[in-house]
């Protein structure tokens, strides 16, 4: 009985799942933002990529 009391109140492992659900959490949100960090790039790059064919070619 004693060694059941002591399993149940010991803390220490529901510690890591919180450190490991934070770090899940933190990736998200990281995997989240790069995604749409790279888009914005991606239209940007594309827009300049247009203007510099269009000033090559005559079109301002």
């Amino acid at each position: 009985m004693n060694l059941i009391n002591r399993i149940l109140k010991d803390e220490a492992g529901a510690t890591a799942i919180e450190y490991g659900l934070m770090a899940a959490l933190i990736s998200v949100a990281a995997i989240t933002a790069m995604g749409a960090l790279g888009n914005s790039l991606g239209n940007t790059f594309n827009y300049v990529s247009g203007q510099m064919t269009n000033a090559q070619s005559g079109k301002l």
